[in-house]
């Protein structure tokens, strides 16, 4: 199919937000675009307000008659009304994943993946291209904090997209760079084993264009499986990669570091974000953009001057009595490292961390390690397990993790106490976490610990 010849498409759960960044491509491209989802956002109403028709409900008359293309997401049910009527009448249909798959083979494609960190990885490159001038199109995990948003267009053909792992998405991709930022256990739902998810990784590292670059973290199993030629490593801390960070100093709130790569050193580099896993991400930001023939002052500059993202390591609240993070964090290596780093910048302050479990079968699998990453705050508030897709199973519940959890404070707390509790409670160092819902008490929380 050719995406330049279609007139009008139509998405099944425009609000998500890998697909709200294809909307608003094809918007870029003078498309008409409509869809539905199943609940309003201040991410729909963004759309609408763009020029996007959206609906809430159901109902095949509010929808598209005549759509060029129909996209859905994978977590539109089978039995979806639209859906099946478009199927059943013979409508070109396509998931996300396959169209963002037709523009990354059109255009040079850099394809970020990874179990944590693709996100932030993702936007950081894209801000330095765009940042520099060089220009790209942005398909985002997430809403950069710079832009406001999950895309942005460039008349050069090059494309910045996060590679969903997620009903294995990302091998529809053929990236000419290929990024990994992680490959830990995750989606068991979907993939069965975590060797099942490792060899996906594999796949997808192994789909490069000819002559394509591929940059993985170091450690990461299964080395020996990639077959790219052009193959580099990076690390916060291990020189034995082929890229990594030397004098690593924190500095009124920002990190400031060097960076050793084959054939030359970038000094005194500036992060103003939180988290010393972002100097990681940076650092692969750094060399997929060196290797692109930027140079290092103007990534540098562009650097220096993100903002970060929403929902990663997010500043809500910084004063002397409170500062509060919020983060998407939502797998055991993600609250370790969102957990370690917010103890680091902040050492003299109590921990308490509010955590939104997502998923009953990611809980299930992981009970033991969120427990103990979990523990490594000074108190911890649990919520109930954010369900999203997934129907209640037998036993299941956040319990689970209270139970594994030792030598800290927990406490059980519903969405409706969480604001109250805050308020009374006045923590030093506050972390909200989690895929689900639990974003929408993050400004309610601001407010409460701002009278």
């Amino acid at each position: 199919m050719q995406l330049s010849n279609i007139s009008s498409v139509y998405f099944l759960g425009i609000g998500g937000i890998g697909m709200s960044a294809l909307a608003r491509y094809f918007m870029s491209k003078g498309v008409k675009v409509s869809g539905y989802d199943r609940t309003a956002t201040e991410l729909t109403r963004q759309l609408e307000a763009e020029g996007m028709s959206i609906h809430y409900v159901d109902d095949i008359s509010l929808a598209d008659p005549d759509p060029g293309l129909v996209v859905f997401t994978p977590a539109i049910p089978s039995d979806h009304g639209e859906l099946n009527y478009y199927r059943a009448q013979g409508f070109p249909m396509m998931k996300r994943s396959q169209v963002l798959g037709l523009i990354t083979g059109e255009t040079f494609s850099v394809c970020v993946a990874g179990t944590h960190g693709k996100t932030t990885t993702s936007s950081l490159i894209a801000h330095i291209l765009r940042h520099s001038g060089f220009g790209c199109n942005a398909f985002l995990g997430g809403i950069a904090a710079n832009y406001n948003s999950n895309f942005w267009s460039s008349d050069r053909a090059v494309s910045v997209a996060e590679a969903d792992e997620y009903d294995r998405s990302f091998l529809q991709l053929r990236p000419d760079i290929a990024v990994i930022t992680s490959m830990d256990p995750d989606h068991l739902d979907i993939y069965g084993t975590a060797e099942n998810l490792l060899d996906a990784f594999v796949e997808f590292g192994n789909r490069l264009k000819p002559g394509g670059f591929l940059l993985t973290k170091y450690g990461l199993p299964r080395k020996q499986d990639f077959i790219a030629s052009n193959h580099m490593t990076y690390s916060v801390d291990d020189d034995r990669a082929d890229v990594y960070a030397e004098s690593v100093s924190v500095m009124d709130g920002r990190y400031v570091f060097s960076l050793e790569m084959p054939g030359k050193k970038i000094r005194e580099i500036e992060l103003f974000m939180g988290g010393r896993h972002n100097i990681e991400n940076a650092i692969a930001a750094i060399t997929v953009t060196s290797r692109m023939g930027l140079g290092d002052d103007k990534i540098k500059a562009a650097l220096a001057d993100f903002q970060g993202v929403k929902r990663r390591f997010e500043y809500i609240m910084r004063n002397a009595d409170t500062v509060m993070i919020d983060d998407y964090a939502h797998h055991p290596e993600e609250l370790r490292a969102l957990i370690s780093s917010a103890k680091e910048l902040y050492p003299g302050r109590k921990c308490t961390v509010i955590f939104q479990p997502h998923l009953f079968s990611r809980t299930q699998d992981h009970a033991d390690g969120f427990a103990e990453v979990l523990s490594m705050a000074d108190e911890c508030w649990l919520l109930p397990i954010y369900p999203a897709r997934e129907k209640p199973m037998p036993g299941v519940n956040s319990g689970m993790i209270a139970e594994r959890m030792k030598g800290i404070p927990v406490k059980m707390i519903s969405m409706d106490q969480v604001v109250s509790a805050c308020a009374e409670h006045k923590p030093e160092l506050l972390i909200t976490a989690g895929a689900g819902d639990i974003d929408t008490k993050v400004q309610p929380i601001r407010t409460a610990l701002s009278k």
